[in-house]
């Protein structure tokens, strides 16, 4: 009888597609692997009549994982900055989640499971760069230390000390 932490084990090194396939072909012909596999599936809740493809898909439950954003959802709405007081108007396409003035935000966007998203502290600037011929801005957040990156709007004014004239 196999194991049931060396079927676990067999389970948890499955990568793709095509291993997933090779698992389900193996359960149909090694009955111990089966049965380990089917009192996994029973213990979690899952139906262990399933096909030996479909059992192992259903093990390892990566639907789940694969709806969680873990891009951030940037906030486009009218703010004051809470670095020099200036009021803020709404972007539209780019979002105009930062000051123009001083190119500071407020670090209030949205990811699922992000424990310091939205945690209010102001972002600071610390570089630009070039990407695809839009200058990019890189940030750090002041309370979290989160470290994002958003793109430079046309009219934004850029501090001397994150010229881009020292990009390469």
């Amino acid at each position: 009888m196999m194991e049931r932490s060396e079927a676990l084990a067999r389970l948890a090194g499955v990568r793709s597609r095509g291993e997933v396939k090779r698992l389900g072909q193996e359960i149909q012909h090694d009955p111990h692997l089966r049965a380990a596999l089917e009192a996994e599936a029973e213990r979690r809740g899952v139906d262990p009549t399933l096909s030996g493809k479909r059992l192992v898909r259903a093990l390892l439950d990566r639907a789940g994982g694969a709806q969680v954003r873990t891009n951030p959802i940037h906030i486009d709405e009218p703010f004051t900055c809470g670095h020099c007081g200036a009021s803020v108007e709404p972007g539209g396409r780019p979002v105009r989640d930062h000051c123009p003035r001083c190119l500071r935000s407020l670090h209030v966007d949205k990811i699922p499971g992000d424990r310091a998203a939205g945690c209010g502290g102001l972002l600071d600037p610390t570089a630009l760069e070039l990407d695809h011929g839009a200058v990019v801005v890189r940030y750090r957040c002041r309370a979290c230390g989160h470290e994002t990156r958003t793109r430079a709007h046309p009219g934004d004014a850029v501090p001397p000390s994150l010229s881009i004239a020292d990009l390469p």
